[in-house]
């Protein structure tokens, strides 16, 4: 009787431990499989396809294989150690921008939709642009943007552009209709290049972060982006009054322009991947989700798709 009890005991357990292993695999299975590990990952995206937002790394040379990370964001960007994630953060919807430097994470709410992020080279300056009306660049005036940064030295972090005084083609401007985008800061982490738009006309714009002035540069020139040597911006430029988009390169020195070709239709902050090359996201024809791209500088070739359905490239 004694070993007949011990016999229906061990066969219990061995339910017990059966039927574990099955919850536990069937659990497994429901999980989404991670990507394998891609070797010498050099640019990190948002990627688009399931809707979720995930950040995922991919090497340039090989962009097939793509690495996953534990980042959920609507834009990303990484330099020097530091990393912004500009990420909902709560109903209604909320959002923040998500700051993770030395294990220390900083979250900063975000007035509004995240549209562009950026942090200088010494890791040391955060800045990001959202809506706070509308979600889009395409009518002119017909928006509201709010273009903020974070000191990570000082801890400061300064809600909107506005507030610094701005000099428009030889005058103090006064006028309220003023929106920023688009902040691309030097390896001083004090000059800045940003969009400055108002009765329906945009600036580039060069301004000081400490001293809190900016001055207008060119008309027409929108989402800067600072090449790594400090000697070009990257902008997107409209092909005539309220046409699309396409990417142009400014040299600082020269005062020389160029257009890219191939870069019709792009509406992002431009990224450079170093001195030579610059990605950036556009739909291609066809898609209903953009795409990375990826263009030389000097225009010898015309863009090329690197990573589809994607988005916010950024290099690591």
């Amino acid at each position: 009787m004694g070993s007949r009890r011990v016999a229906l005991a061990i066969g219990a357990i061995v339910l017990v431990v059966a039927a574990g292993v099955v919850y536990v695999a069937s659990v497994v299975r429901d999980q989404p499989v991670a990507p394998v590990a891609a070797a010498g990952a050099d640019l990190m995206f948002v990627e688009l396809a399931d809707g979720r937002s995930r950040v995922e790394q991919a090497a340039l040379a090989a962009p097939e294989a793509r690495s996953g990370t534990d980042l959920t964001c609507q834009r990303v960007y990484r330099a020097a150690g530091t990393t912004v994630c500009l990420k909902l953060a709560g109903p209604g919807p909320t959002y923040a921008a998500e700051v993770t430097r030395g294990g220390e994470v900083r979250k900063v709410p975000l007035p509004g939709v995240p549209s562009r992020a950026k942090v200088s080279s010494s890791g040391q300056v955060v800045s990001w642009t959202s809506f706070v009306t509308g979600d889009s660049y395409l009518v002119p005036g017909g928006f509201s943007t709010r273009t903020g940064f974070l000191d990570l030295r000082t801890g400061e972090d300064v809600e909107s552009l506005e507030g610094f005084t701005a000099e428009v083609e030889g005058k103090v401007h006064t006028a309220q209709d003023v929106n920023y985008w688009g902040l691309t800061v030097a390896s001083d982490d004090r000059t800045f290049y940003a969009t400055l738009a108002s009765g329906g006309y945009t600036w580039l714009v060069k301004g000081d972060l400490v001293d809190r002035k900016l001055t207008s540069l060119r008309r027409d020139a929108e989402c800067p982006s600072l090449s790594p040597d400090g000697t070009k911006i990257a902008y997107k430029k409209r092909i005539g009054r309220l046409g699309p988009w396409d990417l142009a390169v400014l040299d600082l020195k020269t005062g020389e322009e160029r257009r890219l070709p191939g870069t019709a239709g792009v509406d992002d902050q431009a990224t450079w991947l170093d001195d030579q090359r610059i990605a950036f996201a556009a739909v291609p024809k066809g898609s209903k989700l953009s795409a990375i791209h990826v263009v030389p500088v000097d225009g010898s070739a015309a863009a090329a798709l690197l990573i589809p359905d994607a988005a916010s490239p950024s290099p690591v």
